[in-house]
């Protein structure tokens, strides 16, 4: 009979999103069962996947009733299903399931970290979620941060004194380099894209993918790129008043010097959901994403490499991460980053060689990358050209899940010994 490890998230968007296809691959030698919040993502886990699924609902935001009603059907969940493993993701779902977990007697209790938020906070809300992660390790047997970034600010800020294991090289699940690739869209669907978009031939277009709030960047994101339009129009006056002079004096455009650049057109694209219930964007934020005409906001998509396939470069300057995923896809389809100096961002980007790490919730350095990825063309280049290989060296999916298996192989093993 196989062994059966539960895996858990708050929503289920997590699972089906962050796990795609390794739930499946670790079933072929586990009994593997997911559980999370109820809707249309978990209904997909079940089917793509081909697990079996508990829903239990989970709030993302602190609701003391709430949570201990989610508690309660987790505890009766893993009594039911006497698993020997729940690994869980995702703050809540991690203090709820390694609670349950201890609650129920489930010998081996795994959390992953995929991103801290107390970092961000301050006063009585850091304090108070500090206490919830020391009390989510307090209750979890083994704990993995996702990332070496995420696994000093656990040591720095006392979270526990367990050991703490970065398994592979810091993702949870990898990247599958065979579906993000570029080969799979034609020249006339990315025209057909474009087009559909409002994207020109000679348009540069930055890319974020994520949710649309606070703490990923957006309001800096967005100010950053009105500054760079107003940069860029300055440019574009200053050249055609060199043509004119140019032309004047009859010397021709190409030979001369103070031309500075060719004419780009910076378009901004955002593709992800507004999130206004728990960290809602400013107000002139909103309403430059719904007028200006060179930022395009597609929403939700549930295949987000279309719209990596007809981008420049990908700008991700979230104030908080574990080790994101969007980064490694963006480099997989060939684009080049700016992120912010966080944890995960600055281990996958290096810089000048695959993308630029900038100051957290800085505008104007957001800008003066831009504006550099815009108009150098040979740094540009060079980081277009380095981005996939080094994604490939380092976060192929295939290293992820073997590491991931083995480590659950010499849980279980040590425990058939104990036992």
């Amino acid at each position: 009979m196989k062994t059966k490890i539960i895996r858990t998230s708050t929503v289920p968007i997590s699972l089906n999103i962050l796990l795609k296809g390794q739930l499946k691959f670790l079933n072929q030698t586990f009994h593997i069962i997911g559980v999370s919040s109820a809707g249309k993502d978990l209904i997909e886990i079940q089917n793509r996947e081909g697990i079996p699924t508990h829903s239990v609902e989970m709030k993302r935001g602190i609701s003391p009733i709430k949570d201990f009603v989610s508690l309660i059907k987790l505890f009766i969940v893993f009594k039911n299903e006497k698993p020997a493993v729940v690994h869980s993701i995702t703050p809540k779902a991690g203090l709820l399931t390694m609670l349950a977990g201890k609650l129920a007697g489930v010998p081996i209790r795994m959390h992953t970290f995929t991103g801290l938020i107390f970092p961000t906070r301050t006063g009585a809300m850091q304090k108070l979620l500090i206490k919830m992660d020391q009390l989510l390790c307090l209750s979890a047997t083994h704990i993995y941060p996702e990332g070496n970034g995420v696994k000093n600010d656990l040591i720095s800020y006392k979270i526990t004194s367990k050991p703490l294991k970065v398994i592979a090289n810091g993702n949870v699940n990898g990247i599958d380099l065979d579906f993000f690739s570029k080969e799979h869209f034609s020249t006339e669907q990315l025209l057909d894209l474009k087009e559909e978009l409002g994207i020109q031939p000679n348009d540069f277009v930055f890319v974020f993918v994520g949710r649309l709030v606070g703490d990923k960047g957006i309001n800096e994101l967005v100010a950053a790129f009105k500054e760079l339009e107003t940069r860029n129009q300055k440019l574009e006056i200053r050249n055609q008043k060199l043509e004119t002079r140019d032309r004047e004096v009859g010397v021709s455009l190409i030979s001369s010097p103070q031309s500075l650049v060719s004419s780009k057109v910076p378009k901004l694209l955002l593709v992800g959901t507004l999130e206004s219930d728990l960290d809602p964007l400013k107000e002139e934020t909103l309403k430059e994403i719904t007028t200006n005409p060179n930022i395009i906001s597609v929403g939700f998509q549930k295949d987000v490499r279309p719209y990596f396939a007809i981008s420049n470069a990908l700008v991700f300057p979230s104030y908080r991460e574990g080790f994101p995923n969007v980064v490694m896809q963006a480099g997989a389809m060939e684009l080049p980053s700016i992120v912010s100096n966080i944890n995960g961002c600055n281990e996958i980007i290096v810089e000048g060689e695959n993308g630029t790490i900038i100051p957290v919730k800085n505008a104007e350095a957001i800008t003066v990358a831009m504006q550099k990825m815009m108009y150098d063309t040979n740094y540009y280049s060079e980081l277009q050209q380095n981005a996939r290989p080094m994604i490939q060296a380092r976060y192929e999916q295939s290293v992820v899940w073997n590491a991931l298996l083995d480590e659950y192989n010499m849980l279980i093993k040590k425990l058939d010994i104990k036992n």
